[in-house]
């Protein structure tokens, strides 16, 4: 099963549920949750048949509680819970199922909110606020948390701040729900840079973050003891020859740990690097065109074998093989048209 988050309008009305084919990454739209608006991201937990979407909404957004059938991907609406900010734009949910921790975008906040056994959200447990600006003036004149993550032993949340050039670093409380600042409690990226996700090696001490403002990938070094991000690397995004305007959005490791994809919104592409499993410092691949305009998300299937990538503005997902020697994209020719298309989020 994939879910899709969307902004609403446009042609859409809420989540979207999907069938897919792990023999030829063909997609069937099936299920939709409507009466939620801008569900942008989604966070799911299997274990439960739960899913979890932001309202990305101001002045105050909302994070909203579902649960699905597993066969047919049916969503059922159990409540929302204001999100502490304006502009939710990403969330996760932790593996014991009991918490969800959102970014806002708008508010530069962050919060945790309870989930009970029937699969409730509770108020929040915890908000963090970030103060300051950056060198950009009509992006950076106030935090904005663009992405929160928890490390691989749950013992740490990552929030990427566009406005500040910063992912902060918070100690997880996973008893109490609580975050609070590790020592160091940040990592500086490089000014103007614009943090907006990361992803996580699947098996090496090291961090992807993808620079929206500047279209650039910084590779680092991840200290799990103390929870230390310690930048190493920082790689264009973009072709040399390409004068256009682009934005990054996403990241992702493939499951082998061999490549880290980003995209490229106004290139419209995907750029891949190769990973030094040593020192997980980046090598060029290549680009591939996603075949689409203003690609956000894209997902890794959990086979790794195919990538799917949402074209926001021209209603499509589009599916590519992953060369597991190269980790270069094939066009598979499966192509799912589906409403404003913003997240993917395999079941």
């Amino acid at each position: 099963m994939l879910f899709v988050g969307t902004y609403t309008g446009r042609g859409s009305v809420g989540v979207y549920a999907c069938h897919f084919d792990p023999d030829t990454a063909a997609l069937t739209l099936g299920a939709v949750a409507e009466g939620i608006e801008n569900p942008s991201f989604l966070a799911v937990d299997s274990a439960r048949g739960r899913l979890f979407a932001v309202e990305e909404t101001g002045p105050e957004g909302a994070v909203s509680a579902y649960s699905y059938n597993p066969e047919s991907g049916a969503l059922t609406f159990v409540n929302r819970r204001p999100s502490q900010g304006a502009h939710p734009c990403h969330l996760c949910v932790d593996r014991s199922g009991r918490w969800v921790l959102a970014a806002n975008y708008s508010s530069g906040t962050a919060c945790v909110l309870p989930v009970d056994q029937t699969g409730r959200l509770l108020d929040a447990s915890a908000v963090v606020r970030h103060t300051g600006s950056g060198p950009r003036p009509d992006r950076q004149e106030g935090p904005h948390a663009h992405s929160i993550t928890l490390d691989p032993t749950e013992r740490f949340a990552l929030v990427a701040d566009l406005g500040l050039d910063r992912v902060m670093v918070y100690r997880f409380d996973a008893g109490a729900g609580t975050l609070t600042p590790a020592e160091p409690p940040w990592a500086q990226l490089h000014p103007a840079a614009g943090p907006r996700h990361l992803a996580f090696h699947p098996t090496g001490p090291f961090v992807y973050v993808i620079n929206e403002l500047d279209s650039t990938l910084t590779a680092c070094a991840w200290e799990a003891g103390e929870g230390a991000l310690r930048p190493v690397q920082t790689v264009p995004t973009l072709p040399p020859d390409f004068a256009g305007i682009s934005h990054c959005a996403d990241v992702h490791v493939s499951p082998s740990g061999r490549f880290v994809y980003g995209s490229n919104r106004g290139h419209d592409s995907l750029v891949i690097y190769a990973v030094d499993a040593s020192t997980g410092l980046l090598g060029y691949v290549g680009h591939e065109p996603t075949q689409g305009r203003n690609p956000r998300n894209f997902a890794l299937d959990p086979s790794g074998r195919f990538l799917l990538a949402a074209n926001q503005d021209t209603d499509a997902i589009v599916a590519f093989r992953l060369d597991h020697d190269t980790g270069r994209l094939s066009p598979t020719g499966q192509v799912t048209h589906t409403p404003t298309p913003v997240c993917l989020c395999f079941a």
